[in-house]
């Protein structure tokens, strides 16, 4: 019912920058809330950051003040811009979108992008 695709991922040196993508398709209606979270090996998965349909926005403390979550409702897209990368950002990162398809509310989840910050 609902495609997410992502793009954008990569290996980028310590202190680089990567903005990730996440495109929505499918029989939606409308979406609510939209977001990335992270995966690191051993470690259970995590919001990012997530914004809503009114543009307001949540960050993880780890990543305050260095990554910007945006959307473009035009498109059905949410980014991620990562900036002053670390090696503790390695993770594969996945968005998460919150959407009506039909008379019901569907939570979706990409297939996931690896980030890998490394010198």
């Amino acid at each position: 019912q609902v495609q997410l695709v992502e793009s954008g991922g990569g290996l980028v040196q310590p202190g680089g920058s990567l903005r990730l993508s996440c495109a929505a398709s499918g029989s939606i209606i409308s979406i609510n809330a939209m977001g990335w979270y992270r995966q690191a090996p051993g470690k259970q998965r995590e919001l990012v950051a997530a914004i809503t349909s009114g543009t307001s926005t949540n960050y993880a403390d780890s990543v305050k003040g260095r990554f910007i979550i945006s959307r473009d409702n035009a498109k059905n897209t949410v980014y991620l811009e990562m900036n002053s990368l670390k090696p503790e950002d390695t993770a594969v990162y996945y968005c998460n979108v919150e959407c009506r398809v039909g008379v019901s509310s569907v939570s979706s989840w990409g297939q996931g992008t690896q980030v890998t910050v490394s010198s």
